[in-house]
């Protein structure tokens, strides 16, 4: 358009756009060789299309090279250049959790996302939604942690479903790189054995945790510690489900709340032998009256055992709901508000439900989800980095 033309004379000149954008992208495939060398025009405008000529072909190559090497050693290429990144191991729910709350803090620093394998669909969200590299290996093999750049790393996350490969991967790291123990954090999916090796090496040296501990944490600081400071008298307290959730949440209410409890009443199918095992680990204080239920849940006669031991409908109870069986919680917590609307009300499901969100709106529970709690409870210092 500035006049600049070519010895071989195609109508690069021509008015018509499709034309000139033809003969500039053929640049990149023959590099100006079967068009000739620019001619006429103002000299800034022909020095534009030397440019061109180099630059089309050498960046064509670049691209080229590029794409070989990674498909010759792709993660070879992606990792040896990294420094203060984030290393997450497990690509389950848990890793999403932290990976959303770590890009709304930092969405800059780099992750890596570690596997032993990998449906294509979470990890084209992983790549996608977070910015992060996925890199498929064995998180206990010796060779492919030198390869993770570890003593770069600004934080290490032993997010594994298998608590004994996180602390086995745990002890390899720290081995093969002292005064790093600080940066590594531990999940433990199993209560019982992260409660036995608390006073192991690899448990002083790292951090570990249980999701159950930051949703215990996040529902008793953010939701029961404001009921018991709106009531009175000392309130009375139905673990309806003793598993791992209900088992931390005694255990926070205990170390937060131990004065302003009454009763606790706690119900499961095997609530007797579930208690003798939490005491075992935890050393259960004795401060409050104690109610134990074996029961369903979804059976009537088991809430007939509970007002016969307390007072449902009163302001100073609260009803957690927390089995593993999510329908059975928010139907039953339905059915309890009903009966008793006094009561405060706890219905826990896995994920963030729209649909258990709206109808504990509508009926005035309160809808509690894990993932939520987590993500709200993740430390700061595990994303400020």
């Amino acid at each position: 358009m500035l006049g600049v033309s070519v010895t071989e004379k195609p109508p690069m000149t021509s008015d018509d756009i499709l034309i000139m954008a033809y003969y500039s992208l053929s640049l990149f495939v023959v590099g100006g060789v079967d068009l000739g060398t620019p001619i006429g025009g103002p000299n800034i405008a022909r020095a534009f299309v030397w440019m061109a000529y180099f630059g089309a072909p050498i960046l064509a190559a670049t691209t080229l090279i590029d794409v070989l090497l990674r498909a010759l050693a792709p993660q070879s290429w992606e990792l040896k250049r990294l420094r203060g990144h984030v290393v997450v191991v497990g690509p389950g729910e848990l890793c999403l959790s932290y990976l959303r709350v770590l890009r709304k803090h930092n969405p800059s620093v780099p992750v890596l996302v570690v596997c032993r394998e990998i449906e294509q669909s979470a990890e084209d969200e992983i790549r996608q939604s977070f910015d992060a590299k996925v890199v498929i290996g064995d998180i206990t093999h010796k060779f492919f942690l030198s390869q993770l750049k570890l003593k770069r790393a600004a934080k290490i996350l032993l997010l594994c479903e298998d608590s004994l490969r996180s602390y086995e991967a745990a002890s390899i790291i720290t081995t093969q790189v002292p005064n790093i123990g600080h940066k590594v954090i531990v999940h433990c999916g199993n209560l019982r054995f992260m409660r036995a090796m608390m006073s192991t090496r690899v448990a002083q040296e790292c951090q570990t945790f249980n999701t159950y501990h930051l949703a215990a944490s996040g529902l008793v600081r953010t939701h029961l510690m404001k009921q018991f400071e709106e009531t009175k008298p000392k309130d009375i307290v139905v673990l309806a489900g003793f598993g791992r959730f209900g088992q931390t949440i005694l255990e926070e209410l205990q170390a937060r709340a131990l004065d302003e409890m009454d009763t606790v009443v706690i119900i499961d199918t095997d609530a007797h032998r579930r208690i003798l095992v939490a005491d075992e680990q935890m050393a259960f204080k004795r401060d409050y009256r104690l109610v134990l239920i074996d029961g369903d849940i979804s059976h009537p006669e088991t809430w007939t055992e509970v007002r016969q031991a307390v007072e449902l409908n009163s302001p100073d109870t609260v009803v957690v709901l927390g089995t593993g069986r999510e329908e059975d919680n928010l139907r039953t917590a339905l059915w309890l508000k009903q009966k008793n609307p006094k009561a405060k009300i706890f219905s826990r499901s896995s994920k963030e439900s729209e649909f258990a969100t709206e109808v504990a709106q509508e009926k005035d529970i309160i809808g509690i989800s894990i993932t939520q709690l987590v993500e709200e409870n993740i430390p700061l210092d595990w994303v400020q980095v």
